[in-house]
């Protein structure tokens, strides 16, 4: 493996921190050639480059972050930072809030789904199955 740049190990620490070292494992075990330039930059460009500022709390990106990604319809995405909540702070109250602008600035189906999405992740993540 190649050295990375200070902002990649940077980027890394804090991805590991939101995400969890369980993830993040699973995520590099997975990368190939193909898309190890793609992982690269976004672990330099959103872990370290935004991630890693202090402006805002890591629980104020992770409300940020599920609001935009549920606009945005990315499932997948929603599900993950909503289980990261448990390394960012954000409350599941905090959540909720972040989805009720949803439904008012990107639309109430963008919401709907969205609030489905939390349902099912926070209900695995108490019975144990939604670990990071």
């Amino acid at each position: 493996m190649r050295n990375r740049s200070k902002r990649y190990e940077e980027g890394m620490a804090t991805r590991r921190a939101v995400l969890g070292d369980a993830h993040v494992n699973r995520a590099e075990a997975a990368k190939s050639e193909f898309d190890d330039p793609f992982q690269e930059l976004i672990t330099e460009a959103a872990w370290s480059h935004l991630w890693s500022r202090s402006k805002i709390s890591k629980r104020e990106r992770s409300m940020v972050t599920i609001a935009l990604l549920a606009a945005l319809g990315h499932d997948e995405e929603v599900a993950m930072h909503i289980r990261a909540t448990t390394n960012t702070g954000a409350t599941r109250d905090d959540v909720r809030e972040a989805l009720m602008h949803v439904a008012i600035y990107a639309g109430v189906p963008a919401a709907n789904r969205a609030f489905k999405i939390a349902k099912r992740t926070f209900a695995e993540m108490d019975a144990g199955a939604g670990s990071t």
